[in-house]
């Protein structure tokens, strides 16, 4: 049985890879092995009844009902032109400064991600947007189009995210099952808010090491003669006005999950609401863009929602075949214990990264290796933040990172794809650096959950 499991395992990667739909492929193929099971008396008729109570779980889990809240917010800052806004007005403040306009595109690539919190609409906001901006102030080719892809890859670790929110949510229940499965061992608890205070920190860190990669290489790699002159007062004031409600507002959102004012779920109805009433006041919302951002909004809940559904089919069929059994024997018996087992898992994650979204990863691998790992004594808040880092750094490695396919289908034509390449290497190298960090220094992740507890 343990062999049917890891070659329906195997058939599902295939058809991913062939292009058919996740959800369907994650759903169909499970079913076609649960009913030959069934057909050769392997498996009971009544093994797939607890399928019902799974999707019903996750369609009245209070916490995914912030995901879709939560791309209610991004969809409502990048449909209404707010981060252009934002780009426009801090090009006109930096003026001659070296570097100035590739850290403002950081920074508000960084509060673009956290809103937004999916990757391939953060690189092409900000490709649209600022990539014209970089070389028309002389920012080589490389240099523009890595800080572009690296910044839009922030999204899977600064909260509040909807992949930190979907990490929660699937860890919250590894957390239940290694508790579960191995009673009398004590086991610290996770959730959304915990995991959104432990990726503060590696976030920030990440910020601040590519301004100042992109301050640094800024000095040999913009040309002064291309820089605009530096502006009058007004720009000043156009770019607080620009910049001081958004950033209040995730401010609000956030600050609410972290002190335990509000749960993430609440927190997100208000940022959803708070992102509407900024479109009012900066009088870009009417119908036509209400009705792109409630259409929007609807297309990614929905897929996002249908492969949680066709992930828990397939979680359910791998299990009844023993497969999580076989998966814990096999790092349970590996030379070097938790360390060799945490090492495997990140290896596979990272590689699973360059042909799988995050929200494929997250819900089909997760809930295979979290209860393993936790019952191996390692952190399930460190874990995740682990996890959300390797993702990162997946989608940002040539030659099959999303990052760079999302920048390729929108860059011009002058941009050759070695140019992105060459351009995210030091991007790369600054997040493998912040990994090596998080497992030298596991309270970079650990420390402020605890404070907050």
């Amino acid at each position: 049985m343990e062999i049917v499991a890891i070659l329906m395992f195997a058939v599902v990667f295939v058809f991913i890879l062939s292009g058919y739909p996740v959800a369907l492929v994650l759903a169909g193929v499970p079913l076609l092995f649960a009913f030959g099971g069934i057909l050769f008396g392997v498996l009971q008729p009544q093994d797939l009844g607890f399928l019902p109570n799974r999707v019903f779980s996750i369609m009245t889990s209070p916490v995914l009902v912030a995901v879709p809240l939560f791309i209610a917010m991004g969809v409502t800052l990048e449909k209404t032109n707010i981060a252009q806004s934002l780009l426009e007005s801090f090009s006109q403040i930096v003026g001659k400064a070296k570097g100035g306009l590739g850290v403002g595109v950081v920074l508000i690539g960084a509060l673009m991600a956290a809103s937004t919190g999916i990757v391939g609409a953060t690189v092409v906001t900000l490709a649209l947007l600022a990539l014209p901006l970089l070389l028309q102030q002389g920012y080589s080719k490389e240099l523009a189009s890595g800080t572009i892809a690296a910044t839009g890859t922030l999204g899977q670790i600064i909260p509040p995210s909807i992949a930190l929110v979907l990490i929660g949510d699937v860890l919250t229940n590894a957390n239940q099952m290694a508790q579960d499965q191995f009673i009398g061992q004590a086991y610290k608890s996770v959730s959304v808010g915990e995991l959104f205070a432990g990726s503060m920190i590696p976030g920030l860190i990440l910020v601040v090491l590519y301004s100042c990669y992109v301050l640094l290489r800024s000095r040999t790699h913009v040309r002064p003669s291309r820089v605009i002159e530096r502006p009058k007062r007004a720009a000043i004031v156009s770019l607080l006005r620009n910049f001081a409600p958004p950033v209040l507002l995730i401010i609000i959102v956030l600050g609410s999950i972290l002190t335990g004012l509000a749960t993430p779920t609440e927190a997100a109805g208000v940022g959803a609401v708070g992102a509407l009433v900024l479109a009012l006041f900066y009088r870009t919302l009417n119908w036509k863009v209400l009705n792109q951002i409630a259409l929007s909004t609807l297309k990614t809940t929905s897929m996002v929602f249908l492969i949680l559904i066709g992930a828990s089919v397939f979680s359910l069929v791998f299990r009844l075949y023993g497969g999580d059994e076989l998966v814990q024997e096999f790092f349970h018996h590996l030379p070097g214990g938790t360390t060799s087992a945490l090492l495997i898992v990140m290896v596979a994650i990272f590689l699973l990264g360059f042909v799988l979204d995050f929200i494929e990863i997250t819900y089909v691998v997760v809930p295979i290796i979290g209860p393993i790992l936790i019952s191996m004594g390692i952190d399930p808040v460190w874990l995740g933040v682990v996890i959300a880092v390797n993702l990162q750094t997946s989608f940002l490695t040539p030659p099959f990172g999303f990052a760079l396919f999302y920048l390729r289908g929108v860059a011009p034509p002058e941009i050759q794809t070695f140019d992105t390449y060459k351009g995210v290497v030091p991007f790369i190298g600054l997040q493998l650096l912040v990994l090596v960090l998080l497992f030298l220094v596991p309270a970079l992740a650990t420390w402020l959950p605890n404070q907050l507890l």
